[in-house]
């Protein structure tokens, strides 16, 4: 009976030693696959909106009233929106990123945001009230040690 008692200990430990390899091996190889795609061609879009002088809420409303559904409306997906909050000759400066799966995503959906006939009028508000002293845009690849890819 102790024999018996011993092998079926064996038997049940082994079992579940394969289960557990086999399942940390599929779930291995699940994450490689993830983050190789999230490695592959992502792209992170930085843009550094100067304002003129005392503009920044007239941007800031734009953008929270109009800009911010055209935006996602073309696919364009913001990560978030900055204000600068120092005292620094930067301090008029709206900032925000977007995330794009590919660099021909991003010109494809920016030239569908420029068609569009609710953005044209933001550009003509723009004409009217000049809110934007420069823009810098800066487009970005994640690291392979970046927590956000």
């Amino acid at each position: 009976m102790t024999h018996s008692f011993w092998k079926s200990q064996w038997f049940a430990f082994g079992s579940a030693l394969v289960s557990f390899a086999a399942g940390s091996l599929m779930t291995a190889g699940v994450g490689r696959i993830h983050a190789v795609q999230a490695d592959g061609s992502r792209l992170f879009e930085l843009r550094i909106y100067h304002d003129l002088p005392g503009k920044l809420p007239v941007m800031e409303e734009r953008f929270r009233e109009k800009t911010s559904k055209i935006l996602a409306r073309h696919d364009l997906k913001v990560v978030g929106y900055w204000a600068t909050a120092d005292g620094s000759a930067s301090e008029n400066s709206f900032i925000f990123m977007l995330a794009h799966q590919s660099r021909e995503d991003a010109k494809k959906n920016w030239e569908a945001v420029r068609s569009d006939p609710e953005f044209q009028e933001i550009e003509k508000a723009e004409q009217t009230e000049k809110t934007l002293e420069k823009a810098e845009l800066i487009y970005m690849r994640p690291t392979d040690f970046s927590p956000m890819k």
